[in-house]
């Protein structure tokens, strides 16, 4: 196998490390925009020599981003070439272009480090759903967020010092935000529920809140009542019935995603014969996710394509209800659902998710987060 890598980042870097030690796959050119200069592969500016060299059978976007990536993905594909990716936001935003298309061109397309970093969720829900039918999955999948709730819940530190510490750390960028309003795990999850059900999940259907209003007070308030804040991403099927969403839960001090430390990942499936099996590992890093790239190029060594057939489009539908924790704002329909105060904060009464995310697009500065079920 002849690789094109595309980017020479975090995880094109550990790309080009691993494979050095294999005599079945090199790495033949590398494009990447600073002066690098490597011993044994091309570095080039110029995409098109990756496309046009008919040497190059795989290639490995690396880049991260919508454009070009998804142009490039796309090129490389329409000339038969197999791709592997790690870009999340690209396979959730074109979905629908890129699995039919490798498809049609007969080309392999994979991305098992786009979910989970290094734990290879998607391989597993591959396996998973062969043998079995998939009713829930989810969980905590982006590191960033984790870090910081941790930091805050175990540390003592305020939003503002946990940010800091992760991004001096690397597991935050200095531009946080797709990571702490929710977009990552968001993109995570979408992707997940279409190859777990087979399906093109309508991403508009799919609310997402995230961490980026939370305040020591509320960490505080969770801690005094023995619960732990965690940002969930959840995709569950039941009854021929799609819900989707992304948000803070709350979780009993003494479950297991309460104890999931620093940034590690912990995503769960819940299947017809399995029931509950959850993934644990580093959701994130260079090496561990430079790892399920290098699975990826022997798995399209030995043949395999995409995790589950291409699915018709579902829309996610959010009616089931839950009880909310809400601090930052108030008005005449959150007064009419509020069951009991904590201090500035209000603990609703049951109510439909979709109903409650709407009312939050609204008011853009609270913090909500739902209480598990």
């Amino acid at each position: 196998m002849r690789l094109g890598l595309l980017g020479f980042g975090v995880v094109g870097r550990g790309v080009y490390d691993l494979v050095q030690d294999r005599s079945d796959i090199e790495v033949a050119k590398v494009v990447c925009l600073e002066e690098v200069t490597l011993p044994n592969a091309e570095v080039t500016k110029d995409f098109k020599s990756v496309l046009e060299d008919s040497s190059i059978d795989t290639v490995v976007e690396a880049m991260g981003g919508l454009h070009p990536a998804f142009e490039f993905v796309r090129d490389c594909i329409l000339s038969g070439k197999n791709v592997i990716t790690s870009n999340k936001a690209l396979m959730a935003t074109f979905y629908d272009e890129l699995i039919p298309l490798a498809k049609q061109k007969g080309v392999l397309l994979r991305c098992t480090a786009a979910v989970g970093g290094g734990i290879g969720w998607l391989s597993e829900l591959e396996r998973a759903r062969r043998v079995q039918t998939l009713r829930q999955v989810g969980g905590i999948m982006n590191g960033t967020c984790n870090y910081i709730l941790d930091a805050m819940t175990r540390g003592g530190m305020t939003y503002a010092d946990a940010l800091a510490q992760a991004q001096k750390l690397g597991y935050a960028e200095a531009n946080p935000s797709t990571d702490v309003e929710g977009i990552d795990t968001w993109h995570k999850t979408i992707l997940s529920a279409n190859i777990a059900f087979g399906i093109s999940l309508d991403m508009a259907s799919v609310p997402a809140a995230g961490i980026q209003n939370i305040l020591a007070e509320d960490i505080a308030s969770f801690r005094a009542r023995g619960l732990v804040c965690k940002l969930i991403g959840m995709a569950k099927m039941e009854n021929g019935k799609l819900s989707a969403c992304v948000q803070p839960v709350l979780y009993p001090a003494i479950s297991t995603e309460a104890s999931v430390p620093t940034n590690f990942n912990l995503i769960t499936l819940i299947g017809s014969a399995s029931e509950r099996m959850s993934f644990y590992g580093q959701g994130a890093g260079r090496y561990p996710t430079a790892y399920n790239v290098l699975q990826d190029c022997a798995d399209i060594l030995s043949g395999k394509g995409f995790y589950s057939p291409y699915g018709e489009k579902v829309q996610a539908v959010n009616d089931d209800k839950r009880t909310y924790y809400v601090r930052g704002a108030s008005d005449a329909w959150l007064e009419e659902n509020t069951r009991e105060n904590w201090g500035d904060a209000v603990i609703t009464l049951p109510v439909e998710t979709e109903k409650m995310h709407t009312w939050r697009k609204a008011h853009p500065d609270v913090f909500i987060a739902a209480f598990e079920k």
